[in-house]
């Protein structure tokens, strides 16, 4: 039986319907950066010149609080609203469907901090890896070069942090919004439809973790992302609830704005490509044991809370008619 949505849509129509939304919120969110990057350039600024007024304007560390609007605005337009779309049009108004439940406990928040930590060892001497790769191909090390050197800048000025008061604000806006609105658009949306069209979890989640990492637009991380990514993917397949995943990740990303929190007061600038220590293979090998253990447990306390997640979706499904793409809840007697 061919899978469809809530409201009837195939998996096909859902991607179509989630890849139209991301192309508007690219769009706009484009759109959202340029007129605010415009407002920082001096009035007479020529055509010709506007690219580079506005770049030397966004690392102006007299504008770092625009730049940080403009982060997590933009994040909000290009991946939260598209998926808040995605699933009203696709499934209904519920949040449910993004994987909002209250149906998770401490130990799957606890287990999932321990994955992302010991992700992050296993996936260590992947970025070593691909460094040594790169370096065979001149013209892609010179565009991962280029890639880093933009990121660093960007990094490097977001991370200036006085103060306590800028820890927390870094700390939402570099931490937790990137997270929550990263999880609901790779795993809440997209996961989720390949997961449930494909009928293949292992594959839905390698193809949304190879999309993760492609954004983020780092060649010589991409492979460290990679497994982050997969490792974020399967925790959400085993629990199905948003909220673990957001907050491992959250810790993931608060790590390392602790990192430049503590090295702010440094005159060097920050390269994040070496905030994480050096692991040998052997660390990342036994990493992946540990891994292995820690998705055991995690299935094992996910357990009750999936049975009722799975009985709330059974609740839910069926409650739309199929006659209209944004159809509106049918009653039992209209259903009858």
């Amino acid at each position: 039986m061919q899978y469809k949505s809530n409201k009837g849509y195939t998996g096909s129509g859902q991607l179509g319907m989630l890849l139209l939304f991301l192309g508007i919120g690219l769009v706009i969110g484009s759109l959202f950066q340029l007129i605010v990057g415009m407002s920082l350039v001096p009035k007479g600024t020529g055509m010709a010149e506007l690219t580079d007024a506005m770049l030397k304007a966004m690392q102006n560390p007299e504008n770092i609080s625009t730049v940080r609007i403009i982060q997590v605005v933009s994040t909000l337009i290009i991946f939260f609203l598209p998926a808040a779309m995605y699933a009203f049009v696709c499934h209904g108004k519920e949040p449910f469907w993004l994987g909002f439940n209250k149906h998770f406990n401490f130990f799957q928040i606890v287990i999932g901090f321990l994955i992302i930590f010991a992700a992050n060892i296993m996936a260590g001497p992947l970025q070593e890896l691909s460094e040594k790769a790169v370096a065979y191909f001149p013209t892609w090390e010179l565009w991962a070069k280029k890639l880093e050197d933009t990121y660093n800048e960007q990094v490097n000025l977001l991370s200036n942090l006085n103060g306590v008061g800028d820890l927390i604000l870094a700390l939402l806006i570099m931490a937790f919004f990137p997270a929550l609105f990263e999880e609901l658009f790779f795993r809440g949306a997209l996961q989720s439809l390949l997961v449930k069209w494909w009928k293949k979890p292992l594959l839905a989640i390698l193809v949304s973790s190879l999309i993760f990492s492609l954004i983020h637009f780092s060649i010589y991380l991409f492979l460290s992302r990679l497994a982050l990514g997969f490792a974020l993917g399967l925790m959400f397949h085993q629990t199905k609830n948003i909220w673990v995943n957001t907050i491992a990740h959250f810790l993931n990303n608060a790590f390392a704005v602790a990192q430049m929190y503590a090295l702010s007061g440094s005159k060097e600038k920050i390269d994040v490509s070496k905030l994480d220590p050096k692991v040998d293979w052997w660390m990342a090998i036994v990493a992946l044991f540990v891994l292995f253990g820690l998705f055991k447990f995690l299935q094992k306390y996910s357990e009750a809370n999936l049975v009722k997640i799975n009985r709330k979706e059974k609740e839910l499904s069926g409650k739309y008619s199929y006659n209209n793409p944004f159809a509106v809840e049918t009653s039992a007697h209209d259903q009858q």
